[in-house]
């Protein structure tokens, strides 16, 4: 039987041949060949060109896999695709950035589904922890977060306040330093994505497990050589089944435990009781920390994230396991190259 969100259940078991999956699709030869040449010139040196037409292909490189010549070579790539966003970065938004962080990214259209306040509250925690432990040894972040929102969307346009306004606290707080930089990519489209993307170590794809219906974003980052960090919901599900659970860094609610969750009813308040950290981080944004001169601007933010979270998009009892992972993303990033 074909998995469906709670909002389909009751027509597909009224009709469930009207229901077929297809999953939507990207093209190599822009999201590849054209935006990333050196990696394209890289993979053909190794298996040929025909990957560009078959991207089953692409199984072939499992025979370099431990092939350390080619590993440095990806490296090497990566890393000048980073040096090159860095420079348009700094231009652009004026935020000196550490090329050598970890190029932490999130861009798709603004949605509460999305959960960018999920990546909102994990940036301000890490913040938090760097500020308690100056001193301790800190994977350097340059975290990225783009898209647009409906014109009509209030809620979505709220969210870009409150990452621009996080990124003007954290980028010149001189504890911090360039051990964490908090970007939003401006007019998020389609040649801004071409530089963002091949200079991504970390794909955050984190949406309510049932509410993303496919998805391309993540294709592409993973087509580029990104981390995957998400829950197992949209295409997560098949790049998991042909990569590897092993190499995906999934986290949080399956579909069953979010209907589940929604039988037994979610109370916000029980985490935020719970865990001092998230309590601190949503207590920050309430009291105005990140908008001194407007201590009300996201009272409504707080007010939704507390008592009507439709989405329970911050998922709050996972979000410490969300941060936790990190640790091994860095380790099987820069440790394995």
């Amino acid at each position: 039987m074909i998995s469906l969100p709670s909002s389909f259940k009751d027509f597909y078991e009224m009709e469930p041949h009207k229901f077929q999956n297809k999953t939507n699709g990207i093209t190599p030869r822009r999201w590849l060949v054209m935006c990333n040449p050196g990696l394209a010139e890289v993979i053909a040196e190794r298996i040929g060109e025909d990957f560009i037409r078959d991207l089953d292909q692409l199984k072939r490189l499992r025979d370099f896999v431990n092939d350390d010549a080619f590993i440095r070579d990806i490296a090497k790539v990566k890393q000048e695709n980073k040096l090159k966003f860095a420079v348009h970065l700094e231009e652009h938004y004026k935020v000196k950035i550490n090329p050598n962080s970890m190029f932490d990214v999130q861009v798709k259209r603004i949605h509460e589904y999305k959960r960018q306040l999920l990546n909102c509250l994990h940036i301000i925690t890490y913040y938090n922890r760097i500020k308690k432990e100056p001193n301790k040894q800190w994977t350097p972040r340059t975290i990225m977060i783009g898209g647009k929102a409906a014109p009509g969307y209030h809620t979505a346009k709220m969210i870009i306040r409150l990452i621009t306004a996080i990124g003007e606290v954290v980028n010149h707080d001189p504890v911090v330093g360039d051990r964490l930089k908090v970007i939003f990519l401006e007019n998020y489209r389609v040649t801004l994505a071409e530089k963002a993307i091949p200079a991504s170590d970390l794909s955050e794809q984190i949406s309510t497990a049932g509410t993303e219906a496919s998805g391309t974003g993540n294709m592409k980052f993973m087509l580029n050589g990104a981390l995957t960090i998400g829950t197992m919901d949209g295409a997560n599900v098949e790049m998991a089944e042909e990569a590897g659970d092993g190499n995906l860094f999934i986290f949080g609610m399956r579909v069953e435990d979010v209907d589940a969750l929604d039988k037994k009813g979610y109370h916000a308040e029980e985490y935020y009781n719970r865990l001092p950290e998230l309590k601190q981080a949503i207590d920050q944004i309430a009291n105005g920390y990140f908008s001194p001169k407007q201590p009300d601007l996201f009272k409504e933010i707080v007010n939704m994230l507390m008592h009507h979270d439709r989405y329970r998009k911050t998922e709050l009892f996972h979000l410490s396991i969300y941060l936790s992972i990190y640790l091994s993303i860095y380790l099987s990033i820069y440790l394995s190259i």
